[in-house]
């Protein structure tokens, strides 16, 4: 059983290119730091140029990117997170399902499962959008299990589970790793071969090569 807190799974670089984020930027965020604790975490590598980054933080960095992408501020999600290590005595307070936006504002979540905004406390009225947030799928003590990575959609879902392909994206649906379709296909095959040899229809085949190239 792998360990998605203290495992290291990937390297930044790898981290990044699933992500879709500059790389310089996932280095300065894990050299960051939120209330006494790093803002992603990393772990040390076996190796120079080895894997450093556990599963924690893939589903930290995540959160992170899709608050960002959103317009939301450094500052503003750092409150956040802080805020939620705090109260929930959790050092990994991105990675939690206890913050939400709508867009404008963080919220956290309470003890009573109310919504409250992080910076002054006040409730919102209108409907907090958690969009980013069902791409991660929960263990039952509400811990990061899986993250589907938006950008293959949904015509083929693919994951980064640390049960599976040692922490690189796979089909959700048979748990092969994208980088295998996506090297024999580069290779020259066809999708249709592609397809065959590792038992995914063609759409899919397709829909991941497309992404990749």
């Amino acid at each position: 059983m792998i360990d998605k807190y203290r495992e290291p799974l990937l390297t930044p670089k790898e981290t990044a290119r699933h992500l879709q984020m500059p790389e310089s930027t996932l280095y300065y965020w894990l050299a960051e730091r939120a209330a006494g604790g790093p803002l992603v975490h990393r772990v040390p590598s076996v190796k120079r140029g080895w894997p450093s980054v556990p599963f924690i933080a893939v589903v930290e960095a995540y959160v992170l990117r899709s608050l960002r992408g959103l317009g939301l501020t450094k500052s503003k999600i750092r409150a956040a997170a802080e805020r939620v290590r705090r109260e929930f005595n959790t050092p990994y307070g991105l990675a939690t399902r206890r913050i939400a936006t709508d867009g404008v504002d963080i919220f956290t979540e309470c003890d009573d499962g109310e919504w409250e905004r992080t910076h002054d406390g006040q409730r919102p009225f209108r409907e907090i959008i958690e969009d980013y947030l069902h791409y991660i799928t929960w263990d039952p003590d509400e811990s990061p299990a899986r993250l589907t990575l938006p950008r293959y959609g949904g015509a083929a879902p693919v994951v980064i589970d640390p049960r599976f392909g040692w922490g690189a994206p796979v089909v959700e649906s048979n748990k092969v790793q994208v980088d295998m379709v996506v090297s024999l296909w580069r290779s020259g095959e066809s999708l249709d071969v592609v397809a065959r040899e590792y038992g995914l229809t063609r759409d899919v085949a397709e829909a991941i090569c497309r992404v990749a190239a």
